[in-house]
């Protein structure tokens, strides 16, 4: 744990972070303060940034006995309706009251003169995110074959919760959610990119042209893969908590289940950015066949238009990396060396591989 602040990641007090060029992502008197009047320990603070969110930051916090969680936005400015802290905090409050797994909200910041940006606090869970170390206690053949079917059935139990009443039902318009997303990720590509892809606008084109009709309305969590849950330290394989809710909204359920699909690693398949859950390519774990036909018997819905879901969840994700492609070219991710960078080739290997779900590219060999 870090006890002191780290370059201009973390400052002792609100004086020092106004002297900066770029705002500090941790203001610890700040946070000091917050915790204070929630009643949250005592002394001084510890912390740690954990994760491997490359918009959104989180940390862990302790401070005398006490340890909580605490997330936030990246620096300012952010694009409008995007890194909404308070709105995530609040789905998951709901969510947690229907039994969905989620870590307890325990406090909220809407005031953006601490750190800049909205932020909350959550309990902290004795878990373990899988990512690419199979955890010793999830290593056997029938754990590896449980993993992979505690991902899709946590999957198909989200989707199964009625969103017709009550708070759930203010979450998001169903209604007309695909045409939306498709709308909503080509104006954000202009905006995003300093670069010609001419794949983006193509592959736009047919997933409007090819519009599925939505077969039921469910709470989407928009960025669905193993490496956003966590499991019991123990075996057997068991889901404490779904994390990082920022996109989620009430659509259409095959939304996400072509976004676990098509990012999802397996043996044989070429690797693309978003693979952050190396694991699955070792023997003993389903195969996306397999997941779909569980999230199928599970569900009844029909899966075959599930290629049309997967371009999109690649078209999508395509064009929040080049964000933060751009962004990193512009030097506002100093810290980066690999992942930005990496997007240079990477975007584009996303388009290819999106676009081979179409049927506008040449499969390639393996």
């Amino acid at each position: 744990m870090h006890t002191v602040p780290d370059g201009v990641e973390v400052v002792a007090s609100g004086e020092r972070a106004r002297h900066l060029d770029s705002p500090p992502l941790l203001v610890l008197d700040a946070v000091t303060g917050f915790l204070d009047v929630h009643g949250i320990g005592s002394g001084p603070l510890a912390w740690q940034r954990i994760g491997d969110g490359h918009s959104n930051i989180t940390y862990l916090i302790r401070r005398g006995g006490d340890c909580v969680v605490l997330r936030r936005g990246p620096r300012p400015p952010l694009p409008k309706s995007t890194h909404d802290m308070v709105r995530e905090a609040r789905i998951q409050k709901i969510l947690g009251e229907h039994g969905v797994p989620v870590p307890e909200i325990v406090a909220v910041c809407e005031d953006e003169s601490l750190l800049g940006v909205p932020f909350y606090l959550m309990s902290r869970l004795d878990g373990i995110v899988v990512t690419d170390t199979i955890p010793p206690h999830l290593s056997s053949a029938e754990q590896r074959r449980a993993t992979s079917e505690a991902v899709v059935d946590t999957l198909a139990a989200l989707h199964g919760i009625d969103v017709t009443e009550g708070e759930l039902a203010s979450l998001g318009f169903p209604a007309g959610y695909l045409r939306r997303q498709v709308d909503r990720f080509r104006a954000l590509w202009e905006v995003n990119t300093t670069r010609s892809l001419p794949a983006v606008e193509r592959i736009g084109d047919w997933l409007g042209r090819n519009l599925p009709t939505s077969q039921a309305a469910s709470v989407v969590h928009g960025d669905y893969r193993m490496g956003n849950l966590m499991f019991a330290p123990q075996a057997p394989a068991r889901v404490l908590a779904i994390l990082d809710w920022e996109m989620a909204t009430l659509g259409d359920p095959l939304a996400d289940l072509g976004y676990l699909i098509a990012t999802y690693s397996e043996a044989g398949s070429p690797a693309t950015p978003l693979e952050l859950t190396r694991v699955t390519r070792s023997p003993g774990y389903l195969t996306r066949h397999r997941l779909a036909d569980r999230y199928q018997s599970r569900t009844g819905l029909d899966l075959t238009p599930l290629p049309w879901y997967q371009t999109l969840a690649l078209w999508k994700a395509a064009i929040f990396c080049e964000a933060i492609y751009t962004r990193w070219q512009r030097g506002e991710r100093p810290h980066d060396t690999t992942f930005g960078p990496s997007l240079e080739t990477g975007v584009p290997r996303l388009l290819e591989r999106a676009g081979r779900y179409a049927g506008l590219t040449a499969p390639t060999r393996q």
